[in-house]
């Protein structure tokens, strides 16, 4: 059953990210009007509300872009760095969503920043678990219904880590669509770009959420459901 769900998350998670790459690509090939590189835009956004503090820089890969709360930096990959189109001005006001969601202590990111280290904790507890499994059985030394709190508390952590970063990812993109239209550095077909690229980009999220729900709940049924 495990093998099932993951083989259809998998090809739904597979889907939406070659959709997702393939919007880019073709809204990349579309030169902005108003000439502005994702830096440009970024930088002008951060000014706009009054963010001084938060660096824009440049760092390698595709679809690597990120905003780092520990260091205050907006990271955009080069091809949204140097970008002129509506996929890079897309992605560059994102960030700088999360960069603003940061500056007015928004309430899913604080809880979603205070959530990293448990959630690492129990990745961790996982990997171990799935590893001792592999090699002979869950030769823990520990009684099944433990291994099976352990198991479930540690999804259910992850599971509870994806469902907040959803209101943390949609926010940024509202943030950022509100910022570009009104600030008027995209036309209207620039926007509905913009929109369409950072809907698709949502959706991983979604899938990642509804993949690690239906997971937790096939662990709560292997472990707990057949009691009396």
């Amino acid at each position: 059953m495990i093998i099932l769900i993951v083989v259809v998350f998998a090809i739904l998670g597979f889907v939406v990210s070659s959709q997702l790459k393939s919007k880019f690509k073709r809204y990349s090939q579309t030169s902005l009007q108003a000439n502005l590189s994702g830096e440009e835009i970024a930088k002008l956004m951060l000014a706009d509300h009054n963010i001084h503090d938060v660096r824009v820089i440049c760092v390698e890969g595709q679809l690597t872009d990120h905003y780092n709360p520990m260091d205050k930096t907006v990271n955009l990959s080069p091809d949204v760095f140097y970008g002129r189109n509506a996929a890079a001005t897309a992605v560059a006001a994102h960030e700088c969503g999360h960069a603003v969601q940061h500056a007015t202590a928004y309430s899913w990111l604080s809880f979603r920043s205070a959530m990293v280290p448990i959630q690492n904790i129990s990745s961790k507890i996982l990997n171990f678990i799935l590893i001792a499994s592999l090699f002979g059985g869950f030769a823990l030394g520990l009684p099944v219904p433990l291994i099976g709190y352990l198991v479930v508390g540690s999804y259910s952590v992850m599971t509870l880590f994806s469902l907040v970063t959803l209101p943390v990812e949609f926010d940024a993109s509202n943030r950022a669509l509100a910022w570009v239209q009104q600030r008027n550095v995209v036309t209207r077909e620039e926007y509905a770009m913009s929109k369409d690229a950072l809907n698709w980009a949502a959706r991983t999220y979604l899938v990642a959420a509804l993949a690690s729900l239906v997971t937790l709940a096939y662990y709560i049924f292997v472990f707990f459901g057949n009691r009396n």
